[in-house]
């Protein structure tokens, strides 16, 4: 597997992970979404916002699509689950994408990222998508976690890359168009 390969079977990861989260969040009952937890960020809703931001922040970054910081601060935080989810579900296919247009040289290129008052910083396309996805685990991770305190039980996110898991998701991973792109060739 090259490692193009590799960061598009995250990308695809990325929307089946988020998925199978959203599905559980929109299962939540009346208030447990907005309700305050201990995490890094204090609720569900909080969580869940701040990696859709920061997600749009970095793919501002990776299509030199000029927003710069401002994809971040400008961004309008949703209120109720089922757009978030909408949102996410929207970003993850456009993060897809544009995975799928990469070249192993591409890798290597580097893109500007607005660091506000540290300056324009060129950072490595590769780089920046290892970030993405380091970012997203991390915070599905404290979503993961907020979950087990509500009337939802939080949702199995590691049964996808192995060949072995390939039973476990299948009917999630035909639903959202990714069967004939996540074996271990791609």
């Amino acid at each position: 597997m090259t490692l193009v390969g590799h960061l598009r079977r995250m990308a695809r990861n990325s929307l089946w992970s988020n998925d199978r989260l959203y599905r559980a969040v929109l299962a939540l009952q009346p208030g447990e979404f907005e309700a305050e937890r201990t995490s890094f960020f204090p609720s569900i809703k909080e969580t869940l916002n701040h990696i859709l931001a920061v997600d749009h922040l970095y793919l501002d970054f990776l299509t030199d699509g000029g927003l710069g910081a401002a994809a971040f601060d400008d961004f309008a935080p949703l209120d109720d689950a089922a757009s978030l989810a909408a949102a996410q579900a929207d970003f993850d296919r456009k993060l897809v994408a544009f995975c799928d247009s990469l070249t192993d040289a591409d890798l290597d290129r580097r893109v500007i990222t607005d660091r506000r008052e540290d300056g324009l910083i060129p950072e490595r396309i590769g780089d920046i998508l290892a970030q993405v996805f380091l970012h997203d685990i991390h915070h599905r991770g404290q979503v993961h976690a907020m979950l087990a305190g509500t009337s939802v039980a939080p949702p199995q996110l590691d049964e996808f890359l192995l060949d072995y898991d390939i039973r476990l998701r299948k009917a999630e991973v035909e639903r959202l168009g990714l069967d004939d792109q996540t074996s271990a060739t791609s």
